[in-house]
């Protein structure tokens, strides 16, 4: 099983490294909290985004992810869910005083669960990564390599496995930079805006997202 030639995995192995390379929500969501909360919020924040994701791979594999791309109620409404919850989360941080970034350790810890749950909502809400997902993994499936079902959970993993390569240097940098940024008293309302604004920015592009 699994029994895959070089060029297949060299193929595969490249793709994935672009297209977890490649600027997107994700990697915005990731960096805004790094930014904002150091680096333990911006892995946080990456662990939630990799959850949802690796949902996406579940129902790509059971086949689920089907019903969103082949229906438009499906779409829609996962869709509008995930416009209406970008824009909640978007309003509230505008809204922040901004007190949270100018705390110590322990009231950001208080936060990381929201965080992951943010991070992880965001993804799964998003029916571009279920298309995506369903449209991607099929192409890397081969026959006698192995039950389609198998194939398609290896690779949905394998894409999150190089995401761990790419995103947590990232994460580490930004937190060099959260250190300087709390010096300024006026950072934190000034992060707690720009991030606000940011996820419903996300939230109109993910409004116009067509099927």
């Amino acid at each position: 099983m699994f029994n895959y030639d070089l060029l297949h995995w060299a193929t595969f192995l490249i793709a994935a490294f672009l297209l977890n390379l490649s600027p997107g929500p994700d990697i915005a969501f990731i960096l805004g909290h790094t930014v904002k909360g150091g680096a333990r919020s911006g892995l946080t924040a990456m662990l939630g985004i990799w959850s949802g994701a690796f949902g996406h791979v579940i129902l790509a594999v059971s086949g689920l992810s089907a019903i969103v791309a082949a229906s438009a109620i499906a779409f829609s409404a996962v869709k509008w869910v995930g416009v209406l919850y970008l824009m909640w989360i978007g309003f509230k941080a505008i809204r922040s005083s901004g007190t949270s970034f100018l705390t110590n350790i322990d009231p950001v810890q208080k936060t990381l669960w929201s965080i992951f749950r943010q991070g992880m909502l965001i993804d799964l809400l998003n029916p571009k990564v279920a298309i995506f997902f369903l449209a991607f993994l099929p192409q890397f499936t081969e026959p006698g390599a192995g039950p389609i079902w198998a194939q398609l959970l290896l690779h949905g993993t394998l894409i999150i496995a190089v995401a761990a390569f790419i995103e947590p240097p990232l994460v580490l940098v930004g937190g060099h930079l959260t250190k300087t940024l709390r010096a300024n008293p006026n950072a934190a309302t000034w992060l707690d805006r720009t991030m606000g604004v940011m996820l419903i920015g996300l939230a109109a592009r993910l409004a116009y997202l067509q099927r």
